[in-house]
């Protein structure tokens, strides 16, 4: 005997699922720009990797900065 529950389904067309989720809003434009750099050292076990990147669209702007260290 299967005791899992049961869960039904239906199939949605993509109209209905923009109506759902809020659709679509604004003009997306293709247009961006960025950078990015990064740095990685070894000196015998230790190893240092540090990066930065920043990217700029009409959508807006995203920026990262990190650093990592191990010990091996």
């Amino acid at each position: 005997m299967n005791l899992a529950p049961q869960v039904e389904t239906a199939e949605i067309s993509d109209a209905e699922l923009d109506g759902v989720s809020g659709g679509q809003a604004g003009v997306h434009a293709a247009a961006a720009a960025g950078a990015a750099a990064g740095l990685h050292v070894e000196a015998g076990p230790l190893c240092l990797t540090a990066g930065a990147g920043a990217a700029v669209s009409p959508e807006g702007v995203a920026a990262d900065v990190h650093l990592h260290a191990s010990l091996y």
